[in-house]
């Protein structure tokens, strides 16, 4: 099976103790690549870290993501800008708005997430949005900078129909699929019939968000293999094939080698 996890924070501290492991079992269940979203200037050292540590297999973003956006968000943005003239990032991530834990700083998201969609157009890279509570907000966001020149993926998504339906029509935004799929009372699988596998990638969020079986315990880029096949299941395919979807889709947005 072909796999890409293309969002995990395996660089977290939660993995300090066999993050070797967590890669070698990311091997044997198809995982051919992992990608990393940054979270703001504390995490550059550990992202870095781990990208070189296994160089072309674990694959870096750079953004700053909406929840690290406080009262120093400008020199915040002001580092995080200038590492992407230090080294090649894939995309422009994690960033968007975020209004599930604390609206104090709305105001100030959006401009650091507009801010940062401008970046992906400079750099002509994709970007992967952060949504929580607050699709409609980023959509909004893409469209205020330009729909046409962005694209990207809302990673973790778990919106409505409606909300689906509206990041499709920006044309050029894919859904990340994580282990929330998975879940008995998620409604995602309802919602994903308003869709196919041509507008989905597959997603960790490690360490958050491990799919049934292990739900409730630390997440890792193996068990993509859960939700693979959970999609399978919905679409009436094999694994394989939502496995070779997938990746394709992947590696066409992030421009990943074949």
């Amino acid at each position: 099976m072909k796999i890409i996890d293309t969002h995990s924070h395996i660089y977290s501290e939660e993995f300090d103790n066999d993050l070797p492991d967590v890669i070698n079992r990311a091997k044997q269940a198809g995982v051919e690549k992992i990608l990393l979203p940054n979270i703001d200037i504390e995490s550059l050292d550990r992202l870095h870290a781990v990208a070189d540590r296994y160089d072309g297999y674990c694959i870096p973003m750079m953004g700053l993501h909406p929840t690290s956006v406080k009262e120093d968000y400008m020199h915040q943005l002001e580092v995080t800008r200038e590492q992407l003239d230090k080294r090649k990032y894939i995309a422009i991530g994690e960033i968007g708005i975020d209004l599930y834990w604390d609206k104090t700083f709305e105001k100030e998201q959006r401009y650091a997430f507009e801010e940062q969609l401008r970046w992906s157009i400079e750099f002509d890279l994709p970007v992967a949005i952060h949504s929580r509570d607050a699709i409609a907000e980023c959509v909004e966001c893409i469209k205020n900078v330009g729909a046409e020149k962005l694209r990207g993926v809302f990673h973790s998504f778990g919106g409505t129909e409606t909300e689906l339906r509206d990041i499709l029509d920006l044309k050029n935004f894919l859904l990340g699929i994580n282990g929330v799929v998975t879940f008995k009372n998620s409604t995602l699988p309802t919602v994903l019939q308003e869709t196919d596998l041509s507008h989905i990638i597959i997603e960790t969020d490690s360490p958050y968000l491990a799919p049934v079986p292990y739900r409730g315990k630390r997440n890792e880029s193996s068990y993509t293999v859960n939700v693979v096949e959970r999609l399978a299941g919905k679409y009436n395919i094999s694994p394989e094939k939502v496995g070779e979807i997938t990746t394709k889709n992947a590696k066409d947005l992030f421009s990943l080698d074949y």
